[in-house]
């Protein structure tokens, strides 16, 4: 995009429109949300009308959902919110940071960007407090400390970022009445699901479907499987080396990761269409195979956003289902999710800044993005009701989130681009169309120390 086109976030924040009381969502008092939270927050904070400016990633139902919440804020800080989102968020927030025009918050998508701004002085940490709070009040909270702990610009790590609004990637979908015609069960451990899939293929089915296809990005389907997998056979620390180069690409641990991946994937009689079909098979289409009759599959691997691609009246929970991508009971690593999500952090200090990440605090700030019909808002916060989920799979899809011992971010987010967007993403193709994984990841390998 051209630099002309890109005004700065705070000035397009000023034309947004700002979130106020008579736009709050659920009356003081309405429901069972934690309104002592709230009233608590309010009795604490007044900021004197300051104007605070938010400039994120999200747009469409995701925008109107956080203004929603913000509005709270702005009632009981007494603050004037204005929330401004965009599709170039990656590249704008930089280019804001860089001119002194940054907002007072930003909310980033991919927590190593946020942490490249951190070591370049333009993120403001948040206090000593905040990593007690947070392993005290999310689930898997060391898991989401690590994650929002950035080194500064004298290299001294900190707490720089406040995760709001995760996404869960381990998951199975299934279709219901295909498991009951054949009596199938929902596995509950890896070792299960290995059976469950030995048991279709034994009554002359084809167990998953799986598709890489993504255009430019063909393959990236293949890392998060890898990922889970990295997840379900070593222990978090391990997963954490991997992604940051410490432990080679080419270790036999990552190399066992990717042939247990493979175990599903390079099988011709496990994915529908044979095992050439899974580099070509994009990933949009991939989940058809489970609604068509006869079923072509029975199994597929995705995230929460893929019953955006299942067929149009689709029904989550009655249609179709999902379970937990399972761990192994045998390596007793407990139950590790694979996910992504966004972190708020200060990029332009301020009394109002300091109050909204107080507010992210409280369980009222959830609830209310939780009650809403848009924007597809899980949240690892132990304290929420977690009732108020507009319906029962965001519910289930939160309770998988609050169930997890380890959660760990999507890792070839976590690299770097020529590596995650890049050598990952073709080597996986070459995996799954024969290659030699101890060759393919010796290539990746070399990519990242090419960079070095």
């Amino acid at each position: 995009m051209k630099l002309e086109f890109l005004a700065s976030a705070a000035a397009v924040a000023l034309l947004a429109g700002s979130a106020s009381a008579q736009n709050l969502l659920f009356a003081p008092g309405e429901g069972d949300f934690n309104w002592d939270s709230y009233e608590a927050f309010a009795a604490e904070t007044d900021v004197g009308g300051e104007q605070v400016t938010i400039f994120g990633p999200w747009l469409g139902p995701d925008q109107e959902a956080i203004v929603n919440v913000l509005a709270y804020f702005g009632e009981a800080a007494n603050a004037d919110v204005r929330y401004s989102g965009s599709d170039s968020f990656e590249q704008q927030i930089v280019v804001d940071l860089e001119a002194g025009s940054a907002p007072n918050i930003a909310i980033f998508p991919q927590p190593g960007l946020a942490c490249d701004m951190a070591e370049r002085g333009f993120l403001t940490p948040l206090g000593e407090d905040m990593a007690g709070w947070m392993d005290e009040n999310y689930a898997a909270g060391e898991s989401w400390r690590a994650l929002s702990t950035c080194a500064g610009q004298d290299g001294t790590e900190a707490m720089y970022l406040v995760p709001f609004k995760a996404d869960v990637k381990s998951l199975v979908w299934y279709v219901p009445e295909n498991f009951d015609d054949f009596g199938f069960e929902v596995p509950e451990t890896m070792e299960d699901l290995k059976a469950l899939t030995e048991e279709i293929v034994a009554e002359g089915e084809t167990p998953w479907c799986i598709g890489l296809g993504s255009g430019a990005a063909t393959g990236w389907p293949a890392t998060d499987w890898v990922e889970d997998m990295m997840l379900r056979t070593q222990p978090p620390e391990v997963y954490d080396q991997w992604v940051t180069n410490e432990i080679p690409f080419d270790d036999e641990k990552v190399v066992n990761a990717i042939e247990e991946f493979g175990w599903f994937a390079r099988n011709d009689d496990f994915v529908a269409g044979g095992a050439s079909s899974v580099a070509a098979t994009d990933f949009r289409d991939s989940p058809k195979g489970l609604f068509s009759a006869p079923a072509q599959c029975y199994l597929h691997r995705m995230a929460s956003f893929i019953p955006a691609f299942f067929p149009e009246g689709t029904e989550v929970g009655v249609d179709v289902d999902f379970f937990y991508f399972p761990s192994y009971a045998e390596k007793d690593l407990g139950s590790p999710v694979l996910g992504a999500g966004t972190l708020f952090a200060i990029t332009n200090d301020s009394p109002g800044a300091k109050a909204l990440i107080e507010f992210l605090k409280t369980p009222i700030a959830h609830e209310v993005f939780m009650a809403q019909q848009g924007g597809g808002f899980l949240t690892p916060f132990k304290a929420v009701n977690t009732d108020l989920y507009v319906d029962d799979t965001r519910k289930a899809l939160g309770d998988i989130l609050l169930n997890a011992t380890t959660f760990r971010f999507d890792g070839s987010d976590l690299m770097p681009g020529a590596v995650g967007a890049g050598s990952f993403w073709t080597g996986m193709v070459d995996y799954v169309g024969g290659a030699d994984a101890n060759a393919i990841t010796g290539e990746i390998q070399r990519s990242w120390e090419a960079i070095k």
